[in-house]
């Protein structure tokens, strides 16, 4: 009998116990999957709204945290506390290009829509939007909304369709082209209108700027923090680094919860592997008086904890990636999940997270197996064979 083949009737002798076995890793890996599926895309959904806001550095409100910088990022509601007369005070430092933004919620059939202020043609240059279906703001359009392409599928809406906006009937202008971003769910309103619907009349959320000379933005920031009395000024990478750092330790936190499913798994398959010692000791002695060598029994252990972790990683990615994509869509619309949701993205398949949790998976199971699969290599040949 080779050693694969005795692997095999060893499994499938107690196929109740290797149901269970399988089933625990299994559980262990989806979890592990599922964490790392859902919080892996934020890093690249954060890099790729940095570069989408198109600006070179941000004002947000007085003491602003990095929740604040994360949502600048999400379109999630912020504090309206600085003042177009600021705006106008940083608008008139030459070299500067200021487009204000504010960053509101609403509902369509009671469900959360993020709703942005903005000015037209401004913020138009500054993310290079495209339209897909209907027009943009056009002159005299203060009451009418543009839509991201996304929001629009979702509500079934089309130019010329209207929707309710705190108690305000607004008509459809356009959709924009799909940008692949947290725009794709966004409502755009002009600012004027947007300011009286919130009734933040001559105050914004927070404001892009974009610089003509990269050489000098230090300089940039401390002229706009002196005309603005004070006013929050990050640089694009200085955000960048701050809302990953924030995301970083919601990452550390989820790694911590699947590490511990996992390592319930492993756990699972030393008791396996352990009772399976005990139960073979006879088989055992008889194998060692036959001159299998210890090596031999040692390797059939391994080989047998080894195919549980493979066998257990395949059905845990899979149940992982299927239970990644059915419940994006009903996550919370909130800073940290709207990134997870993305545009879509998180229907595609990471080839490295799917071959490295297998891997991992028949790893730690191999280590789960190295104990038991030693102990049973030691047993002797005649006290094995008389064990009742």
């Amino acid at each position: 009998m080779t050693l694969s083949k005795l692997v095999v009737s060893n499994i499938s002798r107690r196929r109740g116990r290797f149901a269970f076995t399988l089933l625990g890793i299994t559980i262990g890996i989806a979890s592990f999957v599922t964490f790392q599926s859902m919080g892996g895309s934020l890093k690249k959904e954060i890099y790729r709204e940095t570069n989408a806001l198109g600006a070179n550095l941000v004002v947000v409100p007085k003491g602003s945290c990095g929740y604040e910088q994360l949502s600048v990022l999400t379109g999630d509601q912020m504090p309206t506390t600085i003042t177009m007369a600021e705006i106008g005070k940083i608008s008139a430092i030459k070299g500067l290009t200021v487009v204000p933004f504010l960053a509101q919620k609403t509902a369509i059939n009671n469900k959360p829509v993020s709703v942005s202020g903005i000015l037209p043609e401004e913020t138009k240059r500054l993310k290079g939007w495209k339209v897909s279906q209907g027009s943009y703001f056009g002159p005299g359009s203060a009451d009418g909304v543009v839509v991201g392409t996304a929001l629009a599928d979702q509500f079934g809406l089309r130019p010329g369709s209207s929707l309710t906006v705190r108690g305000t009937q607004l008509a459809v202008a356009g959709v924009l082209a799909r940008t692949g971003g947290r725009d794709d769910y966004t409502l755009f309103i002009p600012l004027s209108t947007a300011q009286r619907l919130f009734k933040a009349v001559d105050r914004v959320s927070y404001a892009a700027v974009t610089v003509d000379n990269l050489a000098l933005i230090d300089q940039y920031i401390e002229q706009i923090t002196v005309e603005s009395g004070g006013l929050g000024v990050i640089s694009d990478k200085q955000m960048l680094r701050s809302v990953l750092a924030i995301v970083g330790s919601v990452n550390i936190t989820l790694q911590l919860i699947a590490a511990v499913s996992v390592l319930a798994a492993a756990f699972g398959i030393i008791n396996t592997m352990m009772t399976a010692t005990y139960e073979r000791k006879r088989e055992i002695g008889i194998l060692l008086a036959l001159g299998a060598r210890q090596s031999t029994i040692f390797g059939a252990f391994i080989l047998e904890s080894g195919f549980y972790g493979l066998l257990g990683g395949v059905c845990g990615v899979a149940a992982g990636l299927v239970t990644s994509m059915a419940v994006a869509p009903y996550i919370g619309n909130n800073a940290f999940t709207t990134l997870v949701k993305g545009s879509g993205t998180a229907s595609v398949i990471d080839l490295k997270l799917v071959v490295g949790s297998i891997v991992f998976s028949t790893i730690v199971a191999v280590v789960a197996g190295l104990y038991p699969a030693w102990r049973a290599a030691r047993l002797s040949p005649v006290e094995a064979i008389s064990y009742e």
